[in-house]
């Protein structure tokens, strides 16, 4: 048993299913303040979150995550209770293993060990942890962003624990995300017998044609940094449930990953100039998740390659794939911003798991980060 593995046992074993924090922000605030953080409790509507600093100077290097986690499902379904963390054949389970009570963990023991030994850093090092990022996050870690912008407090460097680890830990990291828009439309037609096609019009006869096109354009190319541009259906429906009756609506849940080649108004302005083209009745709403980001490989992300290269003995791949995270609130104020954790094969699942020996790795690498960036000799 080791420090990171005791604490993430205890962050695990707190249930904190959105927006819950469950005392886990209380736990490592009192860990922090232990070695001389100074400590912010922000609750904004019913989310809870944490912004602890050590030092005063620039630049700041901060850790980002959350406690928050998705719900268990079926419990009957787990090895082991989700919220009663169990160590077995090496492999720590238990829901927020992974996503990210482990990262957690290793920020923690990071920050200790590398102020016991080097209380003089230059710099500071912020902790920005919030209840609220499998949620709508929209009372998290932007509400605090925008707490600190109005404190002038520019973050220079930016490490999420989102576990971004594939086969290995730490064989890929997240340098960038895409941006997220999604979309709800409706084409309304008139509902009728469909015996009396004539006197109906049939919104899911009306809108095939453009679902075709929809599913087979190109939005972009992408470039060396981001895959093209994705679309994607999510939910479709109509009809009244009877099989004599047109339906006198379609709706649809769409979402656009999209990369730096296009802005989400871009995209916005193409799907209504094609409903319009085709002469649809339609209402459509937008909801616009975040923007893309990318930190190109500049002291963060040559930081991070160069420790995991010396803790793990390989070299990693810089990736801007998958959802979304709470970097895309971070970035936009210039921050350098990486996301590094352990292996995802396992998170929002049944028997959600982690390497024990994983976290004390991560742990070792987050140090080897601050000691690259924060250490003067």
């Amino acid at each position: 048993m080791s420090n990171t593995l005791d604490l993430a046992i205890e962050l695990i074993s707190r249930p904190s299913v959105t927006p819950k924090d469950s005392g886990c922000q209380t736990l490592i605030a009192k860990r922090l303040q232990a070695i001389g953080f100074t400590i912010e409790h922000l609750r904004f509507g019913e989310v809870d979150n944490l912004w602890a600093r050590h030092g005063d100077a620039e630049p700041l290097f901060v850790f980002a995550g959350h406690t928050d986690v998705v719900p268990t499902g079926p419990e009957n379904l787990w090895k082991f209770p989700p919220f009663e963390p169990t160590l077995h054949k090496g492999l720590l389970y238990g829901r927020g293993a992974a996503d990210m009570k482990g990262s957690l963990a290793a920020m923690v023991t990071a920050a200790e060990r590398f102020i016991t030994e080097h209380p003089k850093h230059k710099g500071s090092i912020g902790f920005l942890i919030t209840s609220d990022e499998e949620g709508p996050a929209v009372d998290g870690t932007i509400k605090v962003i925008k707490y600190l912008q109005d404190k002038n407090e520019p973050i220079e460097w930016c490490l999420v624990g989102e576990p971004s680890s594939v086969k290995r830990l730490g064989d890929v990291v997240k340098n960038g995300r895409r941006g997220s828009l999604n979309a709800n439309l409706t084409i309304h037609g008139i509902q009728g017998h469909v015996a009396y096609p004539q006197q109906a019009d049939n919104p899911i006869h009306r809108f095939a044609p453009v679902l075709k096109i929809l599913c087979e354009t190109e939005w972009d190319q992408g470039n060396e940094f981001f895959p093209p541009t994705s679309f994607q259906i999510s939910n479709i429906n109509a009809g009244t449930g009877a099989d004599n009756v047109i339906p006198s609506d379609l709706e649809l849940l769409f979402n656009f990953r999209y990369c730096t080649e296009v802005t989400h108004t871009q995209l916005q302005e193409q799907i209504t100039a094609l409903l319009d083209k085709h002469k649809l009745k339609y209402t459509i709403k937008w909801r616009h998740s975040g923007k893309p980001f990318l930190t190109k490989p500049d002291t963060l992300v040559k930081a991070t390659q160069q420790a995991i290269k010396e803790i793990c003995g390989y070299e990693t791949q810089l990736s801007t794939t998958g959802g979304t995270s709470d970097g895309r609130f971070i970035a936009p104020t210039g921050a350098q911003v990486i996301e590094l954790g352990p292996l995802n094969d396992t998170i929002h699942k049944i028997n959600e798991c982690v390497s024990a020996d994983d976290l004390d790795s991560v742990s070792n690498i987050y140090q080897r980060i601050l000691e690259k960036l924060l250490y003067q000799s």
